[in-house]
């Protein structure tokens, strides 16, 4: 009996061993996508930054409220959009020159939340 535990015991643990595969749903470029606007520093209206740059062009973000049971635009959401937008024109900074939120309901949304700002790529790497 005592030959037969052990034999029992690597037959069992064998079985377990296989060539396993791990799928998932993630996606490696979307989540690159998700995250290129924590790469983009933000200045805000007012900051200007210490080192030199140069300026990438003007973007912008917006926030919608669609529905009366959404969370409300947010200006942290625009500006996020902001970012990703200098992020694919090769900044990694942006300037904020104006946001605002406008309670107004449209068409479209019952609220909306709006920034504009210039993309620069600062040449320092300290970006501040």
């Amino acid at each position: 009996m005592k030959i037969y535990l052990p034999l029992i015991g690597t037959l069992l643990l064998s079985a377990c061993a296989g060539n396993y595969t791990f799928n998932s749903n993630l996606n490696g470029e979307a989540i690159d996508e998700y995250f290129k606007a924590s790469d983009v520093t933000v200045f805000n209206e007012g900051e200007q930054p210490r080192s030199p740059y140069e300026l990438k062009g003007l973007v912008e973000g917006e926030s919608c409220q669609v529905g009366a049971d959404d969370a409300p635009a947010s200006i942290v959401e625009a500006r996020t959009i902001a970012r990703r937008a200098a992020a694919d024109k090769g900044a990694n900074a942006i300037m904020v020159k104006k946001c605002a939120v406008f309670e107004e309901r449209t068409e479209t949304c019952f609220s909306r939340a709006f920034c504009v700002a210039q993309a620069i790529s600062l040449t320092n790497s300290t970006q501040q």
